[in-house]
């Protein structure tokens, strides 16, 4: 198994606990280093190429306030902002972790912990490292946005969303970008200095829904060791982003409903309620006007979240952005692999922007990182990026596509004289799907 070249700092006071961690990180990881004493940390910080840090919060024996924790989090902020931090607490009160991540820790784990969770955990903080390294490289923006009108048009209504509180459903297919745009909404909000918390509910075992959304009390199931905060409560002042809320089973979906209609949670063995100011924003790349009219997502539910709705074009549907999107990823990963940014001839760049890109620009991404890796020519070729001849489209631009499809359209409305729930029958689409079509086609 590879290693990942990364440096990772444990302190904790207890050297059995530096001992475990150590022989399991040290599978998986280049160079780990550990403590007993905080106070080495400004000198083990200027020796050392440190990624990330696992702090304990309580160093002192009778001190398990976390406070301790608190105040070293601060210093490591001050000497190496960059530097990603993952809490580490069993004595301390579970709000002072939470206090953590609201000032910038990248999680927390409980010990004794789970094995795969902290690999999982110091996996996803890796991640986060360099994407921060690279974004600070970059010196006028750390996303891309791009120039098309219809991208423009979204970051525009984003941009009048972000001064209010307002539900806001984003619609868009996978790697379309809908984490970058909740996350640019939070930013440009008043909320912006408060926490930002990501939950993928595709990923979210139904097991662990309550219990991570809304946390738990000592005692409330087997391995609940001490009472623990929830994401919601994480996210008290701030932004909670629910990814992919069409995944979320039926049964769950009442359970939310709940928690946006009254702003308040209640942790699991617990009989108190919890108030939470949280601002909501939704994602799914799911049809979910029709998950709706098949009783698959509740119709009170997706009213609830669906106050706004901004709806990420695909790629292949903004493909003026796909030669400037391949220069900014190029120009990141020259940067995070040291070497010079190669060139793409006139007839590559001319076959990528014929590619449907069915990942968007998270396939763009990974493969631009694959052909910069791979290849050591300074001019990179299709074959570099994985992508055969075969997979370019017959077409010789997106005006006989857009052509097509309008055609198509209004065919099938003229059929239907006009009805738009016939029509969309017609053609095989929800009603949500037809309008934004006709918004695209400008058919009135």
């Amino acid at each position: 198994m590879k290693k990942t070249n990364t440096t990772i700092l444990i302190l904790d006071d207890n050297e059995e606990i530096l001992i475990a961690a150590r022989m399991l990180l040290k599978r998986h990881f280049e160079t780990v280093i550990t403590t007993t004493n905080p106070k080495k940390i400004p000198e083990l910080l200027s020796e050392h190429p440190i990624e990330i840090i696992l702090l304990d919060m309580n160093y002192r024996l009778g001190y398990e306030d976390g406070k301790e924790g608190i105040f070293w989090f601060k210093e490591i902020k001050k000497i190496a902002p960059q530097v990603q931090i993952v809490l580490m607490t069993s004595y301390s009160n579970i709000e002072t972790a939470v206090e953590g991540i609201k000032l910038g820790a990248i999680d927390y784990i409980l010990k004794p912990w789970n094995n795969d969770q902290l690999l999982n955990t110091i996996k996803e903080t890796v991640k986060q490292f360099r994407k921060k390294v690279i974004d600070t490289t970059i010196p006028t923006i750390s996303f891309f946005k791009g120039t098309a009108p219809s991208i423009l048009k979204v970051y525009e209504m984003a941009d009048r969303v972000s001064k209010t509180d307002v539900n806001t459903l984003i619609l868009g297919e996978n790697g379309t970008g809908k984490y970058v745009l909740a996350k640019y909404i939070h930013d440009q909000s008043a909320r912006k200095n408060q926490a930002f918390i990501h939950v993928d509910l595709g990923s979210l075992n139904e097991n662990l829904f309550e219990s991570e959304l809304f946390g738990y009390a000592k005692g409330a199931f087997t391995d609940a060791k001490q009472d623990t905060a929830g994401r919601f409560e994480m996210a008290h002042g701030g932004t909670i982003f629910l990814d992919e809320i069409g995944n979320v089973p039926l049964h769950l979906q009442s359970k939310l409903l709940q928690i946006i209609q009254s702003k308040s949670i209640t942790r699991l063995g617990e009989s108190k309620t919890r108030a939470v100011d949280v601002r909501i924003i939704t994602a799914t790349n799911a049809d979910i006007e029709t998950e709706v009219e098949r009783k698959f997502f509740r119709e009170d539910l997706y009213y609830r979240i669906n106050t706004v709705v901004l709806t990420l074009p695909s790629l292949r549907e903004r493909r003026e952005d796909i030669a400037p999107l391949m220069d900014f990823f190029l120009n990141q990963n020259a940067k995070k692999y040291d070497r010079e940014i190669p060139t793409i001839d006139s007839q590559t760049r001319t076959e990528l922007s014929k590619y449907d890109w069915k990942g968007n620009i998270r396939e763009m991404q990974n493969r631009v990182e694959r052909a910069m890796i791979l290849s050591d020519s300074a001019a990179l070729k299709l074959a570099d990026f994985g992508i055969s001849a075969l997979a370019i489209s017959p077409y010789e631009d997106e005006a006989s596509l857009h052509e097509i499809e309008r055609v198509s359209i209004l065919k099938a409305m003229n059929k239907c004289q006009g009805n738009i729930s016939q029509t969309a029958l017609e053609l095989g689409l929800s009603r949500s799907a037809l309008y934004r079509r006709l918004e695209k086609h400008n058919i009135k």
